[in-house]
């Protein structure tokens, strides 16, 4: 080795400072631009909420004289009005409208709950069998039979509403839970995502597996199911998420009730059911505080569970995003 080569050199004091401050200077431009994006986004959410406590009288003196009023305490008390109230979140669960229509806002509630536990179970077992079968097992045709569903991602969705109504229709299945859990009930997307995840597993494993005397879903649920759970945690995170925003589907095959046993009960979903609200105009009050605590009860759930499951969608992220 030259005597070049084993030459050490060492930051003169001027350029260590210059590199101290412009460190300093790159965390305050990318904190300071992260914080101001961060403000843009909570304000919505920090109105909807504190608007969904509003008084109804007080919200509707404010929105005639345009005032925007984030901090509504300091005004209205200034005013001796009423700040604070849970009336809208009562009204909202036993609004009746001038015409006599009821909005059952707690059925509506209940019917998206089963909806989207029951699809959502039946799409993360579709989508974890199906990956299997695509990442360990062998059979004639798997690469073109994987290659047609891949195809099927590039169709838009929009254009399968038509046919899935047509099934939905010969089979009787409208206005019914059947619509809305087994339709969307396959998930390309997902295979394909959890199918990366179970490629990563060391092949080594399923073999070591097969001598010891384990079955393809012994493996399965014993082996490859704890090690790509932030995957499958993931998977059912969104499909839930989507099954709980869904609106267009549910309002085209269940947009009125079902009959059974001489009762009708209604088949709305949380989703149709609060933009019902909103479109609802034969009353004489504003109402926007009842829906705008319809707007939070809806959100409210979804923001609970990803903020407990958070960790579990980087990791899944993280690991589908490694080859290994």
């Amino acid at each position: 080795m030259s005597s070049r080569d084993s030459t050490t050199y060492f930051a003169t004091p001027g350029q260590m400072r210059r590199y101290q401050i412009g460190k300093v200077l790159h965390h305050i431009l990318v904190y300071g631009f992260l914080t101001i994006l961060a403000i843009f986004i909570l304000i919505p959410f920090i109105f909807m909420i504190i608007t969904a406590f509003r008084d109804p009288d007080a919200y509707d003196y404010d929105t005639a004289l345009r005032i925007f009023n984030l901090f509504p305490e300091w005004w209205n008390s200034a005013l001796n009005r009423p700040n604070y109230t849970v009336q809208n979140f009562v009204e909202l669960f036993t609004y009746q409208s001038a015409s006599g229509n009821t909005i059952n806002f707690g059925l509506y509630y209940a019917n998206t709950l089963f909806v989207a536990l029951a699809s959502t179970l039946f799409t993360v077992i579709t989508s974890v069998l199906a990956a299997f079968a695509f990442a360990r097992c062998e059979f004639k045709g798997k690469n073109l039979l994987f290659t047609i569903l891949l195809a099927t991602m590039m169709v838009p969705g929009e254009m399968m509403v038509i046919t899935n109504f047509q099934t939905v229709q010969s089979f009787g299945w409208r206005n019914t839970y059947s619509a809305l859990i087994f339709v969307h009930g396959v998930s390309v997307f997902y295979i394909f995502y959890l199918r990366q995840t179970f490629q990563q597993i060391p092949n080594e494993l399923f073999l070591a597996a097969k001598v010891d005397g384990y079955g393809h879903f012994r493996y399965l649920w014993r082996v490859m199911i704890p090690i790509a759970m932030p995957t499958i945690v993931t998977i059912t995170i969104l499909s839930l998420m989507g099954a709980w925003n869904s609106y267009v589907w549910p309002n085209l095959v269940a947009p009125g009730n079902w009959l059974s046993r001489n009762d009708t009960w209604s088949m709305m979903l949380v989703s149709n059911g609060l933009m019902s609200l909103f479109t609802n105009t034969d009353t004489g009050l504003s109402r926007d505080t009842v829906r705008i605590a319809g707007s939070v009860i809806v959100t409210a759930p979804l923001f609970v569970f990803f903020l407990i499951f958070r960790k579990y969608i980087m990791r899944g992220i993280s690991r589908a995003g490694i080859k290994g």
